[in-house]
């Protein structure tokens, strides 16, 4: 009995291992890593934001409404659930991204603002959190970069045959992977003149 047992065992194994299965337990953790990695560097960007918004009110105090959107959009951000079933749900992962768009186009805004203030771009603290920014900037974009190799690596797998059978068992479905928001505005070519139309 205990023979057949094992016997059923290692057919079982083998015939999951031939079918992909495995290969779905990998690419699902390498996406999930690869996604913690995107939190986590989104994290350090909104840990960040108090103390930048609190440097530049003390110079720029009258640039309420750029401080607020500023504030509104890291409470947005700090607001929202993430958990790991976000990465299966196409709408719940669209709301996400949103946020973070929010996020970053408020803090561009704030980047701006700050142009006006000599003083404020002159203040060590405000130095030192910009350069924070732009390196956590990168690392957004890295980790990213990172979760769509990740994500693009799962969803052949499940989409190829014979792999998409096992997928269908096993209930693997494809995952969304991060997209721009104006995809039709930068698919434009820009109009660059010069003004020497004549």
């Amino acid at each position: 009995m205990r023979r057949l047992f094992n016997l059923l065992l290692l057919v079982t194994s083998l015939s999951l291992t031939g079918c992909g299965y495995n290969q779905f337990q990998s690419l699902d953790e390498e996406t999930k890593a690869n996604w913690s990695e995107v939190l986590n560097q989104y994290q350090r960007r909104a840990d960040l934001v108090p103390n930048l918004v609190s440097t530049v009110k003390g110079y720029a105090s009258h640039e309420e409404k750029v401080l607020t959107e500023v504030t509104a959009a890291r409470a947005k951000v700090g607001s929202m659930q993430v958990t790991p079933e976000l990465l299966n749900d196409p709408e719940a992962f669209a709301k996400f991204q949103a946020a973070q768009g929010q996020l970053t186009s408020a803090l561009s805004r704030l980047m701006v603002v700050s142009e006006n203030y000599p003083n404020l771009k002159a203040d060590a603290s405000f130095r030192d959190l910009q350069a924070q920014l732009e390196g956590t900037e990168n690392r957004v974009t890295v980790a990213r970069n990172r979760y769509i190799e990740a994500v693009k690596q799962y969803n052949v797998a499940v989409r190829s045959f014979p792999n998409n059978l096992t997928a269908m068992m096993f209930g693997y479905q494809a995952k969304p992977s991060f997209t721009v928001e104006n995809e039709k505005a930068i698919s434009t070519a820009p109009k660059v003149d010069f003004g020497d139309n004549k």
